[in-house]
């Protein structure tokens, strides 16, 4: 018999607010968090304007110690991993260490550093004076590492990378393992720290990216019949996931319920949708299936929405067929009309996002959006403007990343 998964404390470092207080108080107030780029001059990049972390001083937070031996990437993953850990209130004293592991993602990793040390030498006299942190800082795998060391957990510890699937598939994987009895608790999200030019230069010329310059606040409109990229974005989103019993021994709050989480592939582009969404329709008929509901069931759905103009239309005429066209309760939103596009990290901030939808009984808006797209299936509820107060049972967040993968998890009050 399987084990029941529930979530246990969250943690947040975001464009919208760095804690979860301020970033939930963001969400509903329909606030963006998009502003022209301060980490480097941005002024010849055709994209300049990005959704930073705002009033954020990472020796508030960490000691010089970790912060010369980590990037940035892991160093929000410290952050938010610590906001989540102590709201969780779990005792490793009182555990076996063993027990306890952490799953990170990130689609990018250490990028800043290493473009760092690259550029150094390039423009340097020849000679290699490379950082002896330079290998450990920009892996992968290295915020779950540090997030372990950090705290002494001593169970499963790892890095998924499924690009801006990440951090969903890392729920799903902290999931499993807890559900099979690999684990009593799981730390688990993702982070990113990608505001920097090579990302700039790599996707701009890709054209993935929004370009209004003069209007960074409004940039980000998914569903918009003018969308013209996404904004990228910076921060974290940590989650802690633990066996349901072993919650409610120690008398655990409890955000939600981990009902079903899946992966798909499109296996038609490098970096498109499914034209038709056929493989983000799959995901989330999978996802309802093991969570035991039909979409007809289903309360809120947290879009991956970009803001691009094929892969809105892509996963909204996924979710228009798998309701078979019908016209059903389920209230939609695109929440990174205001975070930005997390790359990695966006799979946990909506996770956490959807989490406190099904607390506090609101679904967060889609801001930006004035004229909807006529492509869009006019089925579908789209939450625009502003907030809206219901109840929220259950709850579903998609993710989608270059290469075809797609991950879809639900939620559920407990």
């Amino acid at each position: 018999m399987l084990n029941r998964v529930v979530v246990t404390g969250i943690g947040a470092l975001t464009p919208l607010g760095n804690n979860i207080k301020s970033f939930w108080q963001s969400v509903i107030d329909g606030k963006s968090g998009a502003a022209t780029v301060t980490h480097f001059d941005a002024s010849l990049f055709r994209t300049q304007f990005a959704c930073e972390l705002k009033d954020f001083d990472v020796t508030q937070y960490l000691d010089r110690a970790d912060i010369k031996r980590t990037d940035p990437y892991t160093q929000y993953a410290l952050i938010a991993a610590d906001e989540a850990i102590k709201d969780s209130g779990f005792d490793l004293n009182k555990m076996d260490p063993f027990d306890v592991g952490v799953i990170w993602g990130s689609a990018q990793g250490g990028m800043k550093t290493f473009e760092k040390e690259v550029s150094d030498y390039a423009i340097g006299d020849g000679h290699p004076r490379f950082n002896p942190f330079l290998i450990p800082k920009f892996l992968i795998n290295m915020a779950s590492g540090m997030i372990s060391l950090r705290h002494g957990y001593m169970g499963v510890n790892y890095s998924p990378v499924s690009a801006c699937a990440t951090s969903n598939t890392a729920i799903m994987d902290a999931f499993n393992y807890i559900r099979l009895g690999k684990a009593k608790i799981i730390i688990t999200g993702g982070s990113e720290a990608p505001v920097s030019p090579a990302s700039f230069g790599g996707f701009s010329s890709m054209k993935a990216m929004s370009h209004r310059n003069d209007d960074p606040q409004h940039a980000s409109r998914p569903f918009d019949v003018d969308r013209d990229g996404f904004v990228m974005a910076e921060g974290a989103g940590a989650l802690v996931l633990e066996d349901y019993e072993h919650a409610i021994k120690r008398g655990a709050t409890i955000y939600g319920e981990v009902r079903g989480a899946t992966m798909t592939a499109d296996a038609y582009h490098m970096t498109s949708t499914h034209p038709e969404g056929v493989g983000a329709q799959k995901a989330m008929q999978l996802a309802l299936n093991e969570a035991g509901i039909t979409i007809e069931q289903l309360d809120y759905l947290n879009m991956h929405a970009t803001s691009t103009p094929v892969g809105d239309l892509s996963e909204t005429h996924a979710v228009h067929a798998l309701a078979k066209g019908e016209k059903i309760k389920l209230q939609i939103s695109g929440t990174k009309s205001m975070t930005g596009h997390l790359l990695g990290a966006a799979g946990a901030v909506e996770a956490i996002i959807s989490l406190l939808s099904i607390k506090n009984s609101i679904i967060p808006a889609t801001i930006n959006t004035v004229n909807v797209d006529p492509a869009i299936p006019s089925s579908l509820n789209l939450v625009l403007k502003d907030a809206i107060d219901q109840k929220v049972d259950t709850a579903m967040s998609n993710t989608f990343g270059f290469g075809g993968h797609n991950a879809t998890v639900v939620f559920g009050k407990v």
